[in-house]
C-alpha cells in the first residue's frame, strides 16, 4: 500500500505540472471575485485527485460511491462553466444532499436541547435539518476556499482530530486509507501554496461532503461526545456561510451574488493594499497560514474536552466573536482607506 501511495503522490505532482504547462482545466475567467488575490491561470484539478481516495475509503458502500461521484460532477460542471446559474447549482445540491441523507442513513440525533430533540425524533424534520446542516457546510467550505491552502488545511485538521480521538473506529472504514488521504492533501497543500493547483468547486464539494459524512456518522455512533464538539469542528465554514447570507440580505444583495467581503478576503485586502505584505502570492499564503493556525488552535482546544457541552459552547461563542470583531475591524479600516 505504501508503494501505491508513493505512486499516486507522484501522479498528483506530475499531472499538476503537465496540466499547468498545457493550460488545461484553468480557473481564471476574470470574474470580479477572482481578482482579489490572484489573476493567474491555475488548473482546477484538486477534485480529480481527491475523488479516488475518498471513494476507496468506503468503496464497499455503493450508494456512497455513486453520491460522491454526483457531488463531484456538480462541482466539475460548475468549474467548467457548464452549470453557471447559482440557483440551479443549489437546486442540484439540495436534491442530492437530501438523497444522500436518506440513502446513507445520516441522522443528527441530539442537540442536548430537550424541545429541539423532540423535533429531531420526527423522521421528516430530521432529514430536512440534517440536509440543511450538510448544505451549509458544503457551501461554506466553498466560500473559504479563496486563499491557497485554507480549506485543505482546515479539513486536514478536522480529520486528524477525529483520528486522534479514535472517533472513526465505529465507522468500520479503512483508517489507513484516511491517513493516506491526509498525505495526498498535504501534497496538494504544497502545490496550492505554489500556485500550481486549485481545488475548484469539485474539490471543495467532495472534500466537505466527505468530512460532513464523517462528522454526522461520528455524532451518531459516539453519543457520549457532545454534539457541540462536532459543531466546533466545523464552525468556521458554517458561520462564514450563515454570516455571508445575513450580511448580503441586510445590504439588499442576493445571497447568490459572489463578493469580496468574506473574512479571508478582507484580511488579504488589508495586508496587501496597506502594503504590509507587498507580494500578492506571499500575502495570499501568509494570511491563509495565519487563519489556519487560529483554526487549528480552536479545533485542538475543542479536542481537549469533547464531552462537555458547556465547554464547547463557550469555545463556539469565543470563535464567532473573534470572527465578528476581526471582520468589523478590517471592514472599518478598509472603508477609511477607500474614503
Amino acid at each position: 500500500m505504501l508503494y501505491l501511495t508513493l505512486i499516486y503522490s507522484l501522479i498528483i505532482i506530475l499531472l499538476t505540472y503537465i496540466l499547468k504547462k498545457k493550460r488545461f482545466f484553468l480557473n481564471y475567467t476574470g470574474d470580479r471575485h477572482q481578482l482579489f488575490s490572484n489573476s493567474k491561470n491555475i488548473p482546477l484539478v484538486g477534485g480529480m485527485f481527491l475523488i479516488t481516495p475518498i471513494i476507496l475509503i468506503n468503496y464497499q458502500n455503493l450508494n456512497y460511491n455513486i453520491l460522491v461521484m454526483l457531488v463531484f460532477l456538480i462541482g466539475f460542471f460548475s468549474d467548467r462553466k457548464i452549470l453557471i446559474s447559482p440557483k440551479k447549482r443549489l437546486l442540484f445540491q439540495v436534491t442530492l444532499v437530501i438523497f444522500s441523507v436518506i440513502l446513507l442513513d445520516l441522522e443528527i440525533v441530539s442537540s442536548k436541547v430537550i424541545l429541539f430533540d423532540g423535533f429531531l425524533k420526527n423522521p421528516t424534520f430530521n432529514i430536512i435539518f440534517t440536509s440543511f446542516c450538510l448544505l451549509i457546510l458544503i457551501n461554506g467550505s466553498n466560500f473559504i476556499d479563496g486563499l491557497n491552502g485554507l480549506l485543505l488545511f482546515y479539513m486536514s485538521f478536522i480529520i486528524l482530530i477525529l483520528l486522534k480521538l479514535d472517533l472513526l473506529y465505529e465507522l468500520k472504514i479503512n483508517q489507513n486509507l484516511i491517513v493516506y488521504l491526509i498525505v495526498f492533501m498535504s501534497i496538494m497543500i504544497l502545490l496550492n501554496l505554489s500556485n500550481l493547483l486549485m481545488l475548484g468547486d469539485a474539490g471543495a464539494y467532495i472534500l466537505s461532503f466527505f468530512v460532513g459524512y464523517l462528522i454526522i456518522k461520528c455524532h451518531y455512533l459516539n453519543p457520549y461526545v457532545s454534539p457541540y464538539f462536532f459543531i466546533t469542528l466545523i464552525w468556521y465554514p458554517c458561520f462564514e456561510n450563515l454570516f455571508s447570507i445575513t450580511r448580503k440580505l441586510k445590504s439588499k444583495f442576493s445571497p447568490f451574488t459572489p463578493d469580496n467581503n468574506h473574512l479571508h478576503q478582507l484580511f488579504f485586502q488589508f495586508c496587501f493594499k496597506k502594503k504590509i505584505i507587498k507580494n500578492r502570492l506571499a500575502a495570499n499564503n501568509t494570511i491563509s497560514i495565519i487563519i489556519s493556525l487560529c483554526n487549528f488552535l480552536i479545533i485542538f482546544i475543542s479536542s481537549l474536552n469533547p464531552y462537555s457541552s458547556i465547554y464547547q459552547i463557550k469555545l463556539i461563542i469565543f470563535s464567532t466573536s473573534l470572527y465578528l470583531l476581526s471582520f468589523l475591524f478590517l471592514k472599518k479600516n478598509l472603508s477609511k482607506k477607500q474614503l
